[in-house]
């Protein structure tokens, strides 16, 4: 208990508030509870500065406290005394307590005509239990978000920002019209830096762009002043959060409009251009209207499919852009190589314009309300000349760090790390440095001879994986362990067949000492076979050669060894249960390799077998994977694997064995090739497999290395 009671008191303020809120929501779906929540820290936050405030007020001698003027003075809301929070502190057990607060908002909107229309007015509604809404605002009164130790900690950044990220979390799809996580927010403001200009979120959601942006000027000794935010959205319950959010902050938003037509067929600043541009657009949106915008000036890299608005959001971007400006901003991963005519089109018109300036793959998870695959774009009317004709790709897949099992967050490491390098790029270019692995600054020409495809992993080039381990042969302390547990299996298989012969009763402890031993002798073969792999190919040694070879690709290779590609030792094979007659075991690929699918397969199931694939000794086995890349190579006879897996055929089946486990060995090397899932939008690059280089024997060598026979 004490460990438990400790572990509370540690966890963050807003983590506690949190759970404590979400304990009393009881039957009321977190679509409208995020009201009832982000209403009451509204409310909190302004009371706490007006306290405040007015306790400054009361100690002057010619002042007046209840005068509105003295609070416009200093960028304060006056707040009048039916909202004040000790007077709903006081009422919060009466069963009126949703009117009383209802009645609250509508006095503070009197009051301040920028908010009209724009607080919560859901508290006397009859699923919100009175006694449940006078606990949340008791638990809320020990929180002081708007006095100045508050404000200075930033703990209505804190909580609001949290409160936002748990209902998107828990709305799902719908929580992304109004939350982009803020270290996203973060890394974009950070690489777009907007210390001066005017700002604009064409889909600006909860308003977390604009937030994020002053914060950053803030940060950097910077005037608040010295920028001003535009922005639209469409839907109404979340341009009122952004109204809300940006109100508590002091933000100015009058230039925050809504229209329930949206920016495409509305655009509510169509004559403005803007010095920036963040946004993260919906993604992949096929209900933009887009028939009705067929002749439409913004289109001027091409026309963009109706069925879907992600180049109709990319050249929108452009057509606000100032000669100077530079836009950030959050798409799909599929926008980067979409093989559709028209949008390969616009992609290939926006890079020979030279507007791309940077692309950044994100890794998965980041986001709550989607599973598809991110990437982040940057474009420039005014890119440095130094290095005018190129883009930076930057890959970021592998950073982040997963804090529940469905979401991971940027650190400030790696924020700081990809923002640096986007700007020794961009503004110091002698600075920057190709990195294997992360990033690389890339030639108009090479972008081209790829098609125009931009994913980073096509043009960053991989880090070679180094296999650490190392097992000395000749040591008796291999060779005795090696001996004594094949000696011992040899020995209990020789007494328990003698008893199986005499029909005599087989002692137990025996039989599970011989399946431990199988375990351990299994374990030592596999260990013997990777560190003949590593000493005959990785290392580049023969064993009759005693040559110790270069690492690095193509280098000093052994003599009569040549450096092929992937295409030239394996074919692609769509040999299927239909085509042979019968179906072979089933097997699976996961994260620890090929394993036999176990268990009884109903009829349905057996039925539905018809168009797996058949696998053969040697074949290579691509799965659609996730963190880790799911490959393997097979080593049974024969098997079936669902028709989602790539299966491939060596042209010389001991060429598929080792390539296949020299593969598996490097499985970090692999991302670049299998990265993400079906549900992330990435699957297996099959150009980048087919141009995968390997170094292979000789035919004697392989002949000695590995004899054909019976195979």
């Amino acid at each position: 208990m004490p460990k438990a009671e400790k572990k509370k008191k540690d966890e963050p303020l807003e983590k506690i508030l949190w759970q404590a809120a979400d304990k009393l929501r009881k039957n009321i779906g977190a679509a409208e509870y995020k009201h009832i929540v982000l209403g009451l820290i509204f409310l909190k936050y302004i009371s706490d500065a007006f306290e405040e405030r007015y306790k400054e007020l009361a100690k002057e001698e010619h002042a007046d406290p209840e005068d509105i003027d003295e609070y416009r003075a200093v960028n304060a809301f006056y707040v009048p005394k039916e909202a004040r929070w000790d007077f709903l502190l006081s009422k919060s057990k009466q069963p009126t307590i949703g009117k009383i607060v209802d009645a609250a908002m509508d006095a503070i909107e009197a009051n301040h005509p920028q908010l009209k229309g724009i607080l919560p007015k859901v508290y006397a509604r009859p699923n919100l239990d009175h006694t449940a809404l006078g606990g949340l605002i008791d638990k809320f009164s020990n929180l002081a978000l708007g006095t100045c130790a508050g404000r200075s900690k930033d703990l209505l950044g804190q909580v609001y920002e949290y409160f936002l990220g748990q209902f998107a979390l828990a709305e799902g799809q719908k929580g992304g019209k109004f939350y982009t996580p803020g270290h996203v927010v973060r890394l974009l403001v950070e690489m777009l830096q907007p210390y001066k200009g005017q700002v604009f979120d064409p889909c600006c959601g909860s308003g977390g762009m604009f937030v994020h942006s002053e914060k950053f000027v803030l940060a950097h000794q910077g005037k608040i002043d010295d920028i001003s935010i535009f922005g639209q959205e469409s839907d109404l319950t979340t341009w009122r959060l952004a109204k809300m959010n940006l109100a508590i902050r002091g933000i100015d938003s009058s230039n925050v409009k809504w229209n329930n037509q949206g920016s495409f067929l509305k655009d509510e600043f169509r004559d403005n251009k803007f010095d920036f541009i963040i946004a993260n657009p919906p993604f992949n949106d096929s209900d933009w209207s887009g028939d009705l915008l067929q002749k439409d000036g913004r289109w001027q890299y091409g026309l963009p499919p109706v069925t879907n608005a992600n180049f109709a959001w990319i050249q929108h971007f452009i057509y606000h852009l100032k000669p100077t400006g530079i836009a950030g901003f959050v798409m799909p991963d599929t926008s980067l190589s979409s093989p559709f005519t028209s949008e390969e089109s616009i992609r290939r018109k926006i890079v020979q314009a030279g507007l791309l300036d940077c692309v950044v793959t994100l890794p998965s998870h980041l986001f709550t309300n989607t599973s598809i695959a991110a990437c982040l774009w940057f474009l420039s009317r005014n890119k440095n000349k130094s290095n005018k004709r190129e883009t930076l790709f930057i890959d970021a897949s592998k950073m982040g760090v997963m804090q529940k099992r469905k979401n991971r967050v940027l650190q400030d490491d790696d924020i700081k790390n990809i923002s640096e390098t986007y700007h020794h790029w961009r503004d110091n270019y002698k600075m920057f440095k190709n990195i294997k692995g992360f990033c690389r600054s890339v030639d108009m020409a090479d972008i081209e001879n790829n098609d125009f495809v931009l994913s980073p992993n096509r043009y960053v080039s991989p880090v070679l994986q180094q296999i650490a381990f190392k097992i000395d042969f000749e040591s008796e302390v291999f060779q005795t362990v090696f001996q004594k547990q094949a000696y011992a299996i040899n020995k209990q298989v020789i007494e328990t067949i003698e008893l199986l012969k005499k029909n005599e009763p087989i002692d137990l402890k025996k039989a599970f000492e011989l399946q431990k031993e199988s375990q351990n002798l299994l374990e030592s073969s596999d260990l013997l076979f990777k560190g003949l792999l590593k000493k005959y190919f990785l290392d580049y040694e023969i064993n009759s050669l005693k040559k110790r070879m270069s690492n690095k690709l193509g280098e000093q290779i052994p003599e009569g060894w040549q450096t092929k590609s992937f295409e030239e030792l394996f074919e692609q094979s769509n040999l299927k249960v239909k085509d042979i007659g019968y179906c072979p075991p089933l097997y699976s690929v996961t994260n620890l390799g090929i394993s036999l699918r176990e268990g009884k397969y109903t009829k349905e199931l057996s039925k539905s077998t018809s168009s797996y694939k058949i696998a053969y000794r040697g074949d290579m086995v691509f799965g659609l994977s996730r963190e880790i890349p799911n490959l393997d190579v097979f080593s049974d006879a024969e098997g079936a694997f669902s028709g989602a897996y790539h299966i491939y055929r060596p042209k010389d089946i001991r060429i598929g064995l080792i390539i296949g486990n020299i593969m598996r060995l490097k499985l970090n090397e692999q991302v670049d090739i299998l990265k993400g899932g079906a549900r992330e939008g990435r699957g297996l690059d099959k150009e980048k497999l087919m141009r995968k280089e390997f170094i292979i024997p000789s035919d004697k060598d392989l002949n000695t290395l590995w004899k054909l026979e019976n195979m």
